[in-house]
């Protein structure tokens, strides 16, 4: 059983090393007039829209996919993504308005001709 872990684990993590990209940093949720989206998207400086990331909470474990549509945040603090409220409520964020996670690409968005 153990091995059969270690080889899980090596598989997964050279998925997400093929894939790129792992950041992190503080998320935080944008609200009001800034959120039209009932969906789960979210907001990243320099990711290409339609890229779909995995956003996991470190003190809760909790995990998320959004899909980046929009860019932001641009105040610094170590904030590295936006999540509308729609999705920081899946991760369960919005009583704390920021928290402490790691991104992973899970998708580029694919090219088109």
């Amino acid at each position: 059983m153990r091995k059969l872990l270690c080889v899980l684990m090596l598989v997964f993590g050279c998925v997400a090393e093929a894939r790129g990209y792992v950041q992190n940093g503080n998320a935080v949720f944008y609200g009001g007039r800034y959120d039209r989206s009932t969906r789960m998207t979210a907001a990243h400086r320099t990711l290409p829209f339609g890229t779909w990331v995995r956003v996991s909470q470190k003190a809760t474990g909790r995990a998320i996919l959004v899909k980046i549509n929009d860019r932001g945040p641009f105040n610094g603090q170590g904030r590295i993504i936006d999540l509308s409220r729609t999705a920081a409520r899946a991760l369960g964020i919005t009583r704390m308005g920021v928290a402490r996670v790691q991104l992973e690409v899970i998708r580029y968005p694919s090219r088109r001709k």
